[in-house]
């Protein structure tokens, strides 16, 4: 005979399936959304010992989007607060594939990644504090506050543990070229910095970009054309490399053979006025003058688009490159 009541049961709502009587000789099976939602109202009042292997098996099963983020989201803040960094790591993974746009994921993921580094830099200063990564990570922050003498220091200390460490040599000579007021031996004091991180690593694009940046502004068009082209050859993106090339060969009057570079300078920085205007002179100059006024118009709109009162008229001086900063 069937019991009063059973039959509405399959009508309740999750949260209400409880007050249902099971069938006889039958166990009253727990909803899963159920748990899922218990595991985040658990982590959300703090109790994340009990939330966590909860949250860590339901992230791969939810379907429902806003369950999903609610599980990520709390999982990440759960993991971070029992200092489980791989966990912290993979609920931050899911969620920021799944919810690529999210704000309140986007915001989660700087601060997470930000502990996780700050964590990560605590552990290496207390546990390894006189090894030339501790050294080399103070240096780079050191040089962030725009501390160049005390993070010089710091580099040189990473090259008396290891005087072949690729990157230590770049970032000096980028030091010494940074500096307010440098002294009148900066730019053969840089250079020399390059020089012996290439020796080190011979493909490292930016120090040979800032040889031939050097060169550049010396006037000597030969090195410059020569760093620039080998700055371009080990990185096929660097536009600013073949931008740099493209300038010394117009230096030069070399203007057929600047037209390849500046067109690649073009494709890779659609939107750098100095290379369609550089472009723009090279096929002026080089007889095909219809191609050069197209260039020069879309340089003239990409300044009245850069600037609110639109251009001030005035042209980059042909052969001027963009600065590079950083190693490629």
């Amino acid at each position: 005979m069937r019991r009063p009541g059973l039959a509405i049961c399959g009508f309740l709502i999750s949260g209400m399936a409880s007050v249902c009587a099971a069938q006889p000789g039958q166990h009253a099976q727990p909803d899963s959304s159920s748990l899922v939602h218990h595991a985040v109202k658990l982590a959300e009042t703090g109790h994340c010992a009990e939330a966590l292997p909860s949250l860590k098996k339901s992230l791969a099963q939810v379907t429902d989007k806003e369950l999903k983020r609610d599980v990520g989201i709390n999982g990440v803040h759960c993991a971070m607060s029992l200092s489980q960094p791989d966990a912290a790591l993979a609920f931050l993974q899911v969620i920021t594939r799944d919810f690529p746009r999210d704000p309140a994921v986007l915001y989660l993921a700087v601060h997470a990644y930000s502990d996780l580094s700050t964590r990560a830099a605590q552990e290496l200063a207390q546990n390894a504090r006189s090894s030339y990564q501790a050294h080399e990570l103070n240096a780079e922050a050191l040089e962030g506050q725009g501390k160049w003498d005390q993070a010089a220091r710091e580099y040189r200390a990473v090259l008396q543990q290891n005087p072949t460490l690729p990157g230590i040599h770049f970032r000096l000579g980028r030091l010494l070229l940074s500096k307010p007021n440098p002294g009148p031996t900066v730019a053969e004091d840089a250079k020399k910095e390059m020089e012996q991180e290439i020796e080190i690593d011979p493909s490292n694009a930016g120090a040979e970009y800032v040889l031939a940046e050097l060169a550049r502004q010396a006037g000597q068009w030969p090195d410059a054309v020569e760093h620039f082209s080998r700055a371009s050859k080990l990185d096929a993106g660097f536009g600013d490399a073949f931008l740099g090339l493209g300038s010394s060969l117009l230096s030069e009057k070399k203007f057929p053979e600047a037209i390849t570079p500046l067109e690649t300078a073009v494709k890779l920085e659609p939107a750098n006025p100095a290379a369609h205007y550089n472009l723009a002179v090279a096929y002026t100059r080089s007889g095909r003058k219809q191609e050069g006024d197209k260039e020069f118009a879309i340089h003239r709109q990409l300044l009245q688009n850069s600037q609110p009162g639109g251009s001030n008229g005035q042209e980059p001086q042909a052969g001027a490159a963009q600065p590079q900063d950083s190693p490629r």
